[in-house]
């Protein structure tokens, strides 16, 4: 069914690797959900720009915000197309050559254009959405924004409607001669993975870190 998939258009199409590629809704929402940081890349005054923000999935739309004077938020805000990539780094694949050594990866990229969030109850919606997909629960026991904060914040909407996912999996894949090699082969697997925190200096007497639960 249609309404299962992003329908591939010619800026989605994986033409390299093409057996990698996914069109999967569940598939890129769950690549978005999982990643923290995307990378947008935009054209202004014909210099293109590729930055890396936070982001969050409501449903079928991407959120994006910072300063109301940010170059990136005004440039897309005045409906410059915007490409907005993920990647989730899973392993290192060693092979039996240098040749061959690769990467195990989840990504995914989209395509669109912003519009800019003015309702306020869709703007605080947005921002509770991006707290807590960084940082699960703080949304709750932190102090909310300030008028004057929301003020100073712009936040934009990227609809995922052109969207497609790239995923790699498995081992090297050596060629036939080199199997023999006295070379070690491999993935060697990777993931994110949070710390034992570190209070701030200035914390008030009393107050526990009440920890982050990531889904």
């Amino acid at each position: 069914m249609t309404d299962r998939i992003y329908p591939p258009t010619e800026r989605s199409t994986i033409k390299r690797r093409a057996k990698r590629a996914a069109y999967d809704r569940e598939v890129v929402h769950a690549i978005l959900d999982e990643g923290l940081v995307g990378h947008v890349g935009f054209v202004a005054d014909g210099q293109p720009f590729v930055i890396p923000m936070a982001y969050a999935r409501i449903d079928e739309t991407l959120y994006l915000h910072g300063a109301a004077a940010s170059r990136l938020l005004r440039t897309l805000r005045a409906g410059a197309d915007v490409c907005l990539s993920v990647t989730l780094l899973d392993g290192l694949v060693l092979a039996r050559s240098a040749f061959h050594h690769s990467m195990n990866y989840r990504s995914v990229v989209v395509f669109g254009q912003a519009s800019l969030v003015e309702d306020e109850s869709a703007k605080r919606e947005a921002l509770r959405a991006l707290t807590e997909h960084l940082t699960p629960g703080r949304w709750e026991v932190a102090r909310q924004p300030s008028s004057a904060e929301l003020a100073g914040t712009m936040v934009l909407a990227l609809p995922i409607a052109e969207a497609s996912a790239k995923i790699r999996t498995g081992g090297p894949v050596d060629d036939e001669d080199d199997y023999a090699l006295p070379v070690w082969a491999g993935v060697v697997p990777l993931k994110l993975t949070m710390e034992a925190p570190v209070p701030d200096s200035q914390l008030a007497e009393g107050v526990s870190f009440t920890g982050l639960v990531r889904p």
